[in-house]
């Protein structure tokens, strides 16, 4: 059994952002050539398959890595660097199918992803701005008194790092706006430079043993007891096959790629603040994010820029300017940077999946194949997760979390490859439409 897919075509570089102008290393890696057998073929550079590959090679797996373009080249290296506890949302919802017990798990590997990311950059001393502080902001009264829900419950679940409600009086500590009523401090979420970690991340890989090929888009999978992993140079034959590609699969596995839909996201970055200016914005420099279907996140950069992301497109079109798009909504949050010069503008396609819980198991009818995909806006945090459970899975330690995910079931969006993003786009415009009624 085998398949084969067109690759679109795509730059090769990374994407012209602010985090591809100010990475702290360079790391090329050849295309594939030739044959190469392994363990383990991953395919995906980005971090699901640099942490899976990671987690495999130090269990002694012979692993080599397949990447179309450059390593991080998609949301690994161009999301908003916020590094935020849990999985999924609402993960209640799974309680008919796992259980309370597989519910209380999964907001424990919640906590646990964090973590991961803590001893990842520790280990190999990846050198990425992790920086710790996130605060979740309240839109209206109904926010906090979630807030309230969720610190309670975070508390019961062990979570040993700092939680604090703020009224809006005290919104002051953290946040240079009047838009919000309140908020939760979270001091073991933050923030960090996500395509220097995933580059820290491959040089780790690499020092493991990994064999890592950019510039390799696979054309061909030939499935059984043996994969075959072609590209158009070379191929790789391995016991087992994990695909790591989320937003970008496309056709390369039909069955999983329905459950998928690419969401375009966009970030806009300023010219660096004086230091007074930014600390009157984000005066703890902690990561922000507020509640709304088209939500606002921001976070300061190393060097004092305001990194301002959000939007969600799912017409698979990025709008023309996307400075132009953003600059207003940073504006409705911080007016006084209305002189402020916007320096660099970016978009990128993030996998969301139909229950927004990450999408972690095995192909049913190739008990060989591995994925991990559709991380729904957590996704600096649980592919790391992922990464650890596949490679259990793989090396066969699979515990609780691994089948856990993997029992979920997970819808194909209706409509096709053309219809559905404009059926979902319907759809949340009507969510868009209740926050205002």
């Amino acid at each position: 059994m085998n398949a084969r897919v067109r690759q679109p075509v795509h730059s090769a570089q990374h994407a012209a952002s602010y985090y591809a102008a100010s990475v702290n290393r360079q790391l090329d890696f050849p295309p594939l050539g030739g044959e190469l057998r392994a363990d383990v073929c991953v395919v995906g550079g980005g971090f699901s398959g640099l942490n899976a590959a990671i987690e495999l090679a130090q269990k002694g797996l012979s692993v080599v890595l397949l990447e179309a373009r450059k390593v991080g080249w998609g949301a690994s290296g161009r999301n908003g660097g916020q590094l935020i506890r849990g999985v999924g949302h609402g993960v209640e919802q799974f309680e008919p199918v796992i259980g309370n017990d597989g519910v209380r798990q999964l907001k424990l590997m919640g906590l646990e992803a964090v973590e991961i990311v803590r001893r990842r950059v520790e280990q190999f001393s990846i050198d990425c701005d992790l920086t710790w502080g996130y605060c979740d902001l309240a839109n209206k009264p109904s926010h906090l008194a979630g807030f309230a829900e969720d610190a309670e419950e975070l508390r019961s679940l062990g979570y040993r790092h700092e939680l604090r409600l703020l009224q809006a009086e005290q919104m002051g500590e953290v946040v240079g706006s009047t838009r919000y009523v309140g908020g939760l401090i979270d001091m073991g979420s933050g923030h960090l430079h996500p395509l220097n970690l995933a580059l820290g991340e491959a040089a780790a890989a690499q020092s493991l043993g990994v064999q890592l090929f950019e510039n390799s888009p696979v054309t061909r999978i030939d499935y059984g007891p043996e994969v075959r992993v072609h590209t158009a140079r070379g191929q790789v034959r391995a016991t087992h096959l994990v695909l790591g590609c989320n937003a970008y699969l496309g056709q390369l596995q039909p069955s999983l790629g329905g459950k998928v839909l690419p969401a375009g996201s966009y970030i806009i970055a300023t010219e660096p603040l004086a230091e007074a200016q930014a600390k009157a914005l984000i005066p703890q420099n902690m990561a922000l994010c507020d509640q709304r279907v088209a939500l606002d996140y921001y976070r300061l950069s190393a060097d004092r820029r305001l990194l301002f992301g959000g939007a969600c497109h799912y017409s698979g079109r990025d709008p023309a300017d996307i400075a132009g798009y953003m600059r207003p909504k940073m504006l409705k949050v911080f007016p006084h940077l209305k002189d402020v010069r916007i320096a660099y503008q970016w978009g990128g396609m993030i996998g969301i999946g139909a229950n927004r819980l990450p999408q972690i198991g095995r192909l049913k009818d190739q008990p060989n194949v591995f994925y991990a995909q559709a991380y729904s806006g957590h996704g600096v945090n649980a592919t790391h997760l992922a990464g650890k459970l596949l490679a259990e899975a793989i090396a066969g330690q699979a515990g609780g979390g691994f089948e856990l995910f993997a029992r979920v079931p997970h819808m194909t969006f209706p409509g096709g490859r053309y219809l559905r993003s404009p059926l979902l786009a319907l759809g949340m415009l009507w969510h868009r439409l209740k926050e205002v009624l």
